[in-house]
């Protein structure tokens, strides 16, 4: 089975000899949640722990932790036929709208260098590449410190903003057989171009906006079958973007609400119609099959008892929210997920997720940056007065 092309700098444990930097707040991700939570943070009074004093960087200072080697988060990564002109709905980030887009320019190159331009129009505090291996707690003192260990060092924060996103965790679903297939497998997270497929057979697999995309950009330079678990719900009614996102977050977030891993977005609205999937529909590319029972060497076993012949396997099935680096902090309950009061988590104020769960969307981003920073400047606020009564 193939492996993720996405790399993270390697992390190694804390040298004992390093020096803690202490700061108010550490934000992990600079995707569009993490430069949102960046931008509201500086609007709230907090400063760049760099050109901070000692005591207000202890206290106000916010530093963001970023383990790509550039700007643009997930944007990096996306395969160069995405053009700007089929990407779903990305908003602006706040304090600064996008240049009118090429429709024909790569997403690969146009959202990274919105995402630089962004970063240095606000000053925004972003260290890369550097990796977080691991959050704790300093000691057993529910309004102490937590410690963030990374490739570059150690942090002492008072709070945690958490903006990793799902882009570094694709996941792999298992099928007997797996291993015994002759062909390629890869997971979209490994896709660069429909070139590679060309004059072959490629089984596709998932459900989502991805697995349509792609299927209809395979088809046209090889022959491909695709599967899901369930038959896809189509939308087929005039797209209110507004009313979709509505419907999407409040699933979601009763989801997260109850401990529960928050789900895709597909699960909670279904695929949309567009006039190139209809087009692609009326060719006859998007017939979908229900999964297969077993891979085999030379292709998959189907649920009739039948036989498919395949070249490659594209797992289109998804992230997994990239949250390994918190286990230490013990955030996930009985059902799975994390326990959330908005973007706080509920068993943890000091630690808050964003691109999580109903903020996973960009304009849901955008707003979990925004009730972050309005969150931590008070319990931030609360927790120096009472250092303050302490300190008489």
């Amino acid at each position: 089975m193939g492996s993720s092309s996405v790399r993270s700098l390697e992390y190694r444990p804390p040298d004992a000899e390093t020096p803690v930097r202490p700061v108010g707040v550490v934000v992990i991700g600079a995707g569009q949640a993490g430069l949102s939570a960046a931008y509201h943070l500086r609007r709230r009074g907090f400063v760049p722990a760099a050109v901070a004093g000692r005591t207000s960087a202890e206290r106000r200072g916010f530093v963001v932790l970023d383990g790509e080697a550039g700007p643009g988060g997930a944007w990096r990564h996306r395969w160069r036929s995405l053009r700007m002109a089929t990407v779903n709905g990305i908003y602006d980030l706040p304090g600064m709208a996008q240049p009118e887009p090429d429709p024909c320019e790569p997403s690969v190159d146009a959202l990274p260098r919105y995402f630089a331009a962004y970063e240095a129009e606000h000053e925004l505090p972003v260290l890369r590449p550097v990796r977080v291996g691991a959050v704790r707690r300093a000691d057993d003192d529910p309004r102490g410190r937590l410690l963030v260990e990374t490739s570059a060092g150690t942090w002492s924060a008072r709070a945690v903003v958490n903006a990793t996103g799902t882009w570094t965790k694709p996941f792999w679903p298992y099928y007997p057989g797996q291993g015994e297939f002759a062909g390629r497998q890869l997971h979209v997270a490994d896709y660069v171009s429909a070139k590679d497929f060309s004059g072959r057979h490629v089984l596709v697999v998932g459900g989502g906006i991805s697995a349509v995309q792609l299927l209809v950009e395979i088809s046209q330079v090889a022959t491909a079958t695709w599967f899901t678990r369930r038959p896809p719900v189509w939308i087929d009614e005039p797209f209110d973007r507004q009313e979709f996102g509505r419907t999407a977050v409040a699933r979601v977030e009763e989801r997260v609400r109850q401990g529960l891993p928050p789900g895709s977005v597909v699960s909670a609205t279904g695929l949309i119609w567009t006039p190139a999937l209809r087009a692609a529909a009326a060719r006859g590319e998007l017939e979908r099959h229900p999964m297969f029972t077993r891979i085999e060497r030379d292709g998959v076993r189907l649920a009739d008892g039948g036989f498919q012949r395949a070249d490659a396997i594209l797992w289109a099935t998804g992230f997994r929210a990239a949250l390994d680096h918190l286990a230490p902090l013990g955030l996930r309950g009985p059902g799975g997920g994390i326990v959330m009061d908005k973007t706080m988590v509920a068993a943890e104020p000091r630690v808050h997720l964003i691109g999580y769960g109903p903020s996973a969307s960009t304009v849901g981003a955008n707003r979990a940056g925004r009730d972050t920073a309005h969150s931590l400047a008070g319990l931030l606020t609360v927790g120096e007065a009472r250092t303050s009564d302490s300190e008489w």
